[in-house]
């Protein structure tokens, strides 16, 4: 079990007899779209501390905000999580469920003379409740100022608060909020809203309610009813702690939950906004939330992600209660660890230039044995089709070679994987002068090793049987962002302005090995020589489409070797 600070805090309440030694934790994510890798880190980390500590797991959805949550998001929430191999066996909750015990625990704060019905919209409640300044060199917060309706009667804001319910006022026109200190240094303490009039149907109640809870107002007191222990939040929420706490001192809660923060995930490349997630979708940037370029569960599935790879670089990452950029460079290398011993091996040819072998008999198909996994013995091997007229990648023959190119060129020889070795005679040139085919010999002896004369070649080139090739796409998918840290740009800038135009190249006319043909959408493949692909669910027979989901190199390993 890998340690950390918050593991290390759950065994000292575990150890003393806290909530009975209980651990129930929660991921509570708002459905107003698809999760991402960074929300992974938070769920896996409260599911995995349960699991180690024999404990609960909660699945609750925030679902306080009807104008941008959609029951597609929460049946998508629910399918990423269980790719992943999180069980919340049947503690599926809403925040939803607990609107009426909510709105009781308001009417108790109001009758406790802690909350009151206030008029001020909302540009004038930020108002008075000040900003934060900087002064000598230090950030201060100045001193709100009161609500003119702070000091109003329990008994009008308990009867306003109730036609509020009622549906009497116009959106926006009031708000409940929470009666604090509005001189306190954390702004969030300045008096928050706890309810504001909202008429929009709700994806589960329908339009039964008019006003809506806030998160700050809800999130504690949902956390007290599930008898959550831990409430684990990355540090955004940090500052939100002193509030949670209050609501909780100040009411009849029947548990007491404890929150704790970490350091939320940031990769390089990536933006974790949700807003800006959406941003993208929506303003077509991106093909979708499953967009492979996207940081999205759906996204890196539909891209070639596994699980298994996932979880790793989750636990590689460990848990911090300080800021930092995670390099995308250890994302790929948990995923080429993961596909290196599971995926198997075929061979595609990503950009073909033609192939003749002018002394291979016509007509002639040899069925060569080749290994699937060299990782896995048991994978075992398969057999590919070699005949007269092949395909290579149009990268491994240069006419006019540099003297460090190794592949094919005139006069050069070089080994075709699991078959011959050939050697170049000559080629044939289209009116533009571009070469259409490249003639070879091959020597008839050298079928899988080496030559009778003990002569050696410096290169190996995969290849695809012409008369068997299946056609393909294949989307190669670089980075979103040309920017390490797209979210960090100067001020007045754009931080779209650091989208890559060239994050997505389609290669059409691939050719691929015929055991292809069966391939189903979302199975993996290493591509010899070339990278770890997936089959897309746009695929049809006839019609295959690959996406790249990492290429071979792992800069990663270079990286950890030169430390």
């Amino acid at each position: 079990m890998s340690s950390d600070f918050i593991r290390e805090m759950i065994a000292a309440d575990v150890a003393v007899g806290k909530n009975g030694g209980r651990v129930h934790t929660r991921f509570p994510p708002e459905p107003n779209g698809y999760i991402h890798i960074g929300h992974a880190k938070a769920f896996l980390l409260s599911y995995g501390v349960a699991q180690e500590h024999g404990g609960r797991f909660n699945l609750r959805f925030d679902d306080t905000n009807p104008t941008k949550e959609e029951q597609e998001f929460v049946d998508g929430i629910i399918e990423d999580m269980r790719w992943l191999g999180v069980d919340w066996e049947d503690r599926l909750f809403f925040a939803s469920d607990y609107f009426e015990q909510l709105y009781e625990w308001a009417e108790v704060l109001i009758r406790a003379g802690k909350a009151y019905v206030c008029d001020l919209s909302a540009d004038e409640i930020s108002a008075y409740r000040g900003t934060a300044v900087e002064r000598g060199g230090q950030v201060v917060t100045p001193p709100g100022m009161d609500s003119p309706y702070r000091k109003r009667p329990v008994a009008e804001s308990l009867d306003l608060f109730r036609r509020m319910r009622e549906g009497e006022f116009p959106d926006g026109s009031r708000t409940l909020r929470a009666k604090i200190d509005m001189a306190h240094p954390n702004l969030n303490m300045r008096d928050p809203v706890m309810y504001r009039i909202l008429r929009a149907t709700h994806h589960r109640s329908g339009d039964a309610w008019c006003i809506y809870p806030t998160y700050d107002w809800t999130h504690g007191q949902s956390d007290a009813i599930e008898g959550i222990t831990h409430s684990l939040c990355d540090l955004s929420f940090e500052n939100h702690r002193p509030l949670y706490d209050w609501f909780l001192d100040n009411l009849p809660v029947p548990y007491r939950p404890r929150q704790i923060e970490f350091s939320r995930l940031n990769i390089t490349h990536m933006v974790m906004s949700k807003r800006k997630l959406r941003r993208l979708v929506e303003e077509g940037h991106v093909r979708g939330w499953d967009d492979p370029r996207m940081p999205t569960l759906r996204g890196l599935r539909r891209r070639g992600y596994t699980p298994e790879a996932l979880r790793a670089f989750v636990r590689g990452v460990g848990v911090t209660k300080s800021e930092g950029m995670v390099d995308l460079a250890y994302l790929e290398h948990c995923l080429r660890q993961d596909q290196n011993v599971r995926a198997p091996r075929v061979m595609a040819v990503l950009d073909p230039v033609r192939v003749v072998i002018t002394n291979y008999p016509e007509g002639e198909v040899e069925w060569l044995d080749a290994v699937n996994n060299p990782e896995d013995p048991a994978a075992g091997t398969r057999v590919v089709p070699f005949s007269r007229e092949l395909w290579i990648e149009r990268e491994d023959f240069m006419e006019d070679p540099p003297s460090k190119f190794f592949r094919l060129a005139p006069g050069r020889e070089v080994r075709l994987r699991y078959a011959y070795y050939v050697r170049c005679e000559g080629v044939v040139k289209d009116a533009n002068g571009d070469v259409v085919e490249v003639h070879c010999t091959y020597d008839s002896a050298t079928r899988g090793g080496d030559a009778a004369d003990g002569r050696k070649v410096k290169a190996t080139l995969h290849w695809v049987s012409a008369p068997h090739a299946l056609d393909a796409e294949a989307r190669l998918y670089d980075v979103l962002f040309r920017r390490e840290r797209p979210e960090a740009v100067d001020e007045g800038d754009d931080w779209l302005s650091g989208l890559n135009p060239d994050s997505l190249v389609t290669a059409a006319g691939c050719k691929l090995e015929p055991s292809l043909a069966a391939a189903n959408p979302g199975e993996r493949f290493q591509f010899e020589r070339k990278g770890y692909f997936a089959c897309d669910p746009d695929s049809r027979l006839g019609r295959l489409v690959f996406n790249r989901t990492a290429t071979l190199r792992d800069t990663w390993a270079k990286v950890r070797a030169g430390e």
